[in-house]
């Protein structure tokens, strides 16, 4: 028993290791999670506040991606489609609009035509006052004056239209020829200066009575009328008309009457002179323009044909 009682008695102590460093892992985990959640709550935020025909216009773009590629527009719920989420669509509120419905693009519109307007109206008020000038010129003006009832001013749809007409027993030129008359000359060189003071361009026409006139060598009223046209621009640019002002200068013969009951009143035989608005001078361009790309394809065509040739060139 004392041998017992004298015997070490032994506590045996587990020595537990400490735990390591698990690292950092799961903060990755976390914050994938935060993210994901973060993009979910994002998307279901967008598609709380889209409206349901942009959402099915994006539907039908996924489905249909060629589409806006081969067709244009800016999404497949763009209001000019005929696709679900365009167009008068009933479940559609708000969403894509079609360019023409666009305020942005018409206020641009109405600002270009306004423009266009305002434009038209400087010209037409540009006009009117070179048409009031040339009057007081030639109230103003003791050579001009002798003539005024042979001096006719109006506007048309071309523009500011001055015309000098024949009288009884004073003709502008001389009997059947295109020979100027020395006061003719001197209307033309005061009216060639007043019409430096405007930008527009000019054009001319001259005008026969019906009393036939016709030579051996086929010269006629036609020719007659296109000859005087002519010196009449002379006369113009003689007077200090800038020659480059001149854009047409055409004989309309007997065709185009001023009193057209009295086909041989002496005031069919005219000069008429037009100050072009910018409407007849583009008209001019634009028909020019035209007759040289039918003439270009009218040349390659006949290159283009089997057989065909095409003109030489001058």
């Amino acid at each position: 028993m004392a041998d017992e009682g004298m015997r070490p008695i032994i506590v045996k102590r587990i020595k537990k290791g400490g735990h390591g460093h698990h690292g950092g892992a799961w903060k990755i985990a976390y914050a994938d999670f935060v993210t994901a959640m973060m993009a979910f709550f994002l998307l279901m935020w967008l598609l709380g506040s889209t409206t349901k025909g942009d959402l099915n216009g994006i539907s039908e773009y996924f489905k249909t991606p060629l589409k806006v590629a081969m067709q244009g527009g800016s999404g497949s719920g763009d209001s000019s489609s005929v696709i679900p989420g365009g167009g008068k669509d009933l479940t559609r509120k708000e969403g894509q609009v079609k360019q023409a419905d666009d305020p942005a693009v018409t206020k641009k519109s109405y600002n270009l035509t306004a423009a266009k307007a305002e434009m038209e109206r400087q010209e037409t008020l540009r006009l009117q006052m070179l048409k009031e000038k040339i009057e007081e010129k030639i109230e103003n003006n003791a050579l001009l004056k002798k003539y005024k009832d042979q001096l006719l001013l109006d506007f048309t749809a071309e523009g500011l239209r001055i015309q000098i007409v024949d009288e009884q027993n004073r003709p502008m030129f001389a009997l059947a020829s295109a020979t100027l008359q020395p006061y003719t000359k001197d209307i033309l060189h005061e009216i060639g200066v007043v019409l430096n003071e405007v930008p527009n361009r000019i054009g001319l026409s001259g005008h026969t009575d019906s009393t036939p006139y016709f030579t051996d060598a086929g010269y006629s009223n036609w020719e007659l009328s296109a000859d005087r046209a002519n010196a009449s621009r002379r006369a113009l640019v003689a007077g200090g008309l800038q020659e480059n002002k001149i854009m047409r200068v055409v004989g309309l013969g007997s065709a185009v009457h001023l009193d057209r009951k009295d086909p041989f009143n002496p005031i069919n035989r005219r000069i008429s002179i037009i100050v072009m608005n910018k409407k007849t001078e583009e008209g001019l361009l634009k028909e020019g323009s035209q007759k040289m790309d039918v003439g270009t394809e009218t040349e390659a065509t006949r290159a283009a044909v089997p057989g065909g040739t095409a003109a030489p060139k001058k």
